[in-house]
């Protein structure tokens, strides 16, 4: 397992794994989001990619300095995405790619590790929990058209 910071050497690899996670957001969408982590990496943001022979997952995070649901501190390290390829998935790799933003957090001074997932996305709740997350809260957003 290779985890390390992208670079923009990894923008392809890096924007095909995103769009495996996130398919409704446009290629040139994944792209420039990319490119925007790149650009406050390591200061503000970071992405790790997981190479062997091929990029095989990702992970985003950020530093969040306003308030995050469930936390006391700020800054928040708090991860934006994480995947890994179907076919690997429970191999390790997601949890590796969670120590490298954890490790990036404490040099940043964070106390505090921060995610979400949709409401019906209970695999991703079972990954949290069994990496030792808190659930602290549940949400429903709402919307009127005016």
């Amino acid at each position: 397992m290779t985890i390390r910071i992208a670079t923009t050497m990894d923008l392809g690899a890096w924007v095909d794994l995103r769009a495996q996670l996130w398919p409704d957001t446009s290629r040139n969408v994944h792209h420039d989001e990319a490119q925007a982590i790149l650009a406050t990496t390591p200061t503000q943001s970071v992405a790790f990619l997981d190479f062997d022979s091929g990029a095989r997952g990702f992970v985003e995070a950020s530093l969040r300095h306003d308030h995050v649901n469930g936390c006391d501190t700020s800054p928040v390290a708090f991860v934006e995405g994480i995947y890994v390829r179907l076919d690997l998935q429970g191999s390790g790799i997601g949890r590796a790619l969670l120590e490298a933003v954890k490790s990036w957090a404490q040099e940043r001074g964070c106390s505090e590790l921060a995610s979400d997932a949709h409401l019906e996305n209970v695999a991703s709740h079972a990954f949290h929990t069994a990496l030792g997350f808190d659930e602290t809260e549940r949400v429903v957003f709402f919307r009127k058209q005016l």
